[in-house]
This record gives C-alpha cells, sequence and structure tokens, in this order.
C-alpha cells in the first residue's frame, strides 16, 4: 500500500471511530457546549466545527491504535476549549481510559469522567 492510500485509510479510520465516540457520547446525555465560540457560525454549524477538533481526532486516534486500559496523551498548543475539556471527562469514564491533554496553560488529567482540574481552568 502506497503511502497516500495508506493515509486516507488511516482518516477513514480515525473519523469512523470519532463517529462511534460521539454517537456513544450522545447516549450518554452529551450535549455540546458553543458558547465560547468565536466564530459567527450557526449552532449546528458550530457543533459540526467543534466536532472536528484536533484533540477529539487524536483521541480517537489513541482508542484506535492502543489496548483497552492504556491511557492517552494529547498535546496542544492552543487552549483545549470547554467543550473538549467536558468530551474528554466523559471518553475517560465511558472508555476506562486515562486522557491527559497538556495545553498551553495546563495539564488536565480525566479519568472516571472527572478532571484533577475540577473544572477550573
Amino acid at each position: 500500500m502506497n503511502r497516500m492510500v495508506r493515509d486516507l485509510w488511516e482518516a477513514d479510520v480515525i473519523y469512523s471511530k470519532w463517529h462511534e465516540i460521539a454517537n456513544r457520547q450522545w447516549q450518554e446525555g452529551y450535549e455540546p457546549v458553543t458558547r465560547g465560540l468565536l466564530l459567527d457560525l450557526e449552532n449546528n454549524e458550530k457543533e459540526t466545527a467543534i466536532n472536528q477538533h484536533s484533540e477529539k481526532l487524536a483521541v480517537a486516534f489513541g482508542l484506535t491504535h492502543t489496548k483497552p486500559g492504556t491511557g492517552i496523551r494529547i498535546f496542544k498548543n492552543l487552549n483545549v476549549c470547554e467543550d473538549c475539556h467536558d468530551v474528554m471527562k466523559l471518553i475517560s469514564g465511558i472508555y476506562n481510559r486515562e486522557i491527559v491533554m497538556r495545553d498551553i496553560i495546563w495539564f488536565h488529567c480525566s479519568r472516571d469522567g472527572r478532571c484533577s482540574c475540577a473544572d477550573y481552568w
């Protein structure tokens, strides 16, 4: 398999996993947080935009490429938005994973549906 075909296949796997995660979140009562977004979009467009944030795709990659129970580490050079923060807490509880996100200011360690920052960030 050449590199371009492999990369396209990998992207399909990641997006497919993210859709699975998103559906599971909705079943658990997920409500998107769009109030902090500075984009001039309608609410449904904002929801689409936040579903493509890099940390969400990174956690989908981590879930597809690691064994159950393995921790996932995500490093960002920007602040984590409130929705992504809440999603990582939810995912940590659903998939029984520790998810550590390092953004420009904080470390967020989500475990069992809670974050080490106690939602103060």
